[in-house]
C-alpha cells in the first residue's frame, strides 16, 4: 500500500514537472522576438496596413509626436491620419537594446493619454480606448484603428 502511494506521487511530480516545462516552452515561444530584420518586418505589415487615408511620417514628426528619436533605434515605421480630426496611427519600432523598451512604451502610453484628452467627447476617442500595444522581444507595436486587433495579430504573426 505504501509503495502503491509513493508511486503515484512519483508519477503526480513527474507529471507537474512536464506541465511547467511545458508552460515555460509556450511562453518563451509568446513572448521571444524575432530574428526577421526590420525591413521584411515592415514589408509585411505594410501588406496588412490599409494606408488609405494615412501618410508614412518621418523621423521628425516621430520626435513631434512622441517624444523618441528614430536614430536611436534598429528601425521605425510610423503611420498617421492624413487628417487631423482622425486618432488612427500605426506605429513599428525596432529597439536595439532590451533596455530601450520602456523608454518607448512610456512614450506610446503619455502619447495615447495626449490624444485622449485631444479627441475628449469626440467619435476619435472610442478609438483610442481600444488602442493595442504589443512588445515582443525588441519590437513594439502599437495601433489606432478600427482595424487594431486586426492589425496586431498580423504583427504577432509576421514574427
Amino acid at each position: 500500500m505504501i509503495r502503491q502511494r509513493q508511486g503515484i506521487w512519483k508519477a503526480a511530480s513527474y507529471a507537474v514537472s512536464l506541465l511547467i516545462l511545458g508552460y515555460i516552452a509556450l511562453l518563451m515561444i509568446y513572448v521571444s522576438g524575432s530574428n526577421r530584420s526590420f525591413s521584411e518586418m515592415e514589408s509585411s505589415m505594410e501588406k496588412v496596413i490599409d494606408t488609405t487615408g494615412m501618410k508614412k511620417l518621418d523621423g521628425q514628426m516621430l520626435k513631434r509626436n512622441f517624444g523618441l528619436n528614430s536614430t536611436d533605434y534598429e528601425g521605425v515605421m510610423y503611420y498617421s491620419s492624413e487628417s487631423s480630426i482622425d486618432a488612427e496611427e500605426v506605429l513599428m519600432i525596432c529597439v536595439k537594446k532590451s533596455s530601450q523598451t520602456e523608454q518607448v512604451t512610456d512614450a506610446v502610453e503619455q502619447r495615447v493619454q495626449e490624444r485622449k484628452k485631444d479627441f475628449e467627447g469626440y467619435l476619435p476617442e472610442q478609438l483610442l480606448e481600444e488602442a493595442q500595444t504589443s512588445v515582443r522581444g525588441n519590437y513594439i507595436f502599437y495601433v489606432v484603428s478600427s482595424k487594431a486587433s486586426e492589425y496586431r495579430a498580423a504583427f504577432d504573426q509576421s514574427l
